[in-house]
């Protein structure tokens, strides 16, 4: 397996405009896996282990998948049934646009299946049952999210550092908020994530900072975003819960 940083570094290469066999030339590595990397294709032997996902290619829409990924950090939870695995995105029932995003994003990562929603008090939990959705969060694990580490695999970066905005959208949408504050006369947008995991936190603030944003950190768990610029620049993206 190749190691991140080999992964992000060609992708950097990439970007400069280099060709697949020039970055593979200068790391040392095929041009196909370049070129794998590149469009968002996972090779063989850097794919889960499962003996089904290692037979075909990982190509399902990125955009969503981050989407989704943000959701499953914040809100989501993979759980083993008796024969296949369920993954369920618990949401603030006054938000069915969100519920509608989150189900159509389930969707288009497995278009055989159908995405289900259950009322539950105050919220409706949006999920599906799929045999591999621990090989497309491998954060899966036993115990709550913020007491183990949560790290993206390599082909999970390549995908993030393409969709930057899918996944700050999906975290906002799950532990986030836009609220209009009060300054001194003055009501001003800003931006709240909150969220227990460091490692969580860390990755929300890695991708606001590759998009230019500017963030503080009241609190031990909150991340806040409150310059007008700033702002502006989520808004384009992510906007009031609907």
């Amino acid at each position: 397996m190749h190691r991140e940083s080999t992964v992000s570094a060609a992708l950097a290469l990439a970007g400069q405009g280099l060709s697949d066999g020039a970055v593979g030339r200068r790391l040392g590595i095929p041009r196909a896996t370049v070129r794998m990397w590149r469009i968002g294709c996972v090779p063989q032997r850097e794919r889960s282990r499962c003996d089904v996902c290692a037979g075909r290619a990982i190509r399902f829409p990125a955009k969503s998948y981050c989407y989704l990924l943000g959701l499953y950090l914040g809100d989501g939870c993979i759980s083993k049934q008796p024969r296949t695995h369920r993954i369920r995105i618990v949401l603030d029932a006054k938000y069915p646009g969100i519920i509608e995003e989150c189900a159509a994003a389930l969707e288009a990562i497995c278009p055989d299946k159908s995405a289900y929603r259950g009322l539950k008090s105050g919220c409706v939990e949006v999920g599906m049952y799929w045999n591999h959705w621990p090989c497309l969060f491998p954060q899966h694990g036993p115990g709550r999210k913020h007491l183990r580490p949560i790290r993206l695999v390599p082909w999970q970066c390549q995908l993030v550092q393409r969709e930057r905005e899918a996944l700050v959208r999906g975290l906002v949408h799950s532990d986030g908020c836009r609220i209009i504050a009060n300054d001194r006369g003055n009501l001003c947008p800003r931006y709240h994530f909150s969220n227990l995991s460091e490692d969580i936190k860390a990755l929300y603030c890695e991708s606001l900072d590759a998009l230019g944003v500017n963030w503080t950190r009241p609190c031990a768990k909150q991340i806040a975003v409150y310059r007008k610029a700033s702002v502006k620049r989520l808004d384009l993206f992510v906007g009031p819960k609907c």
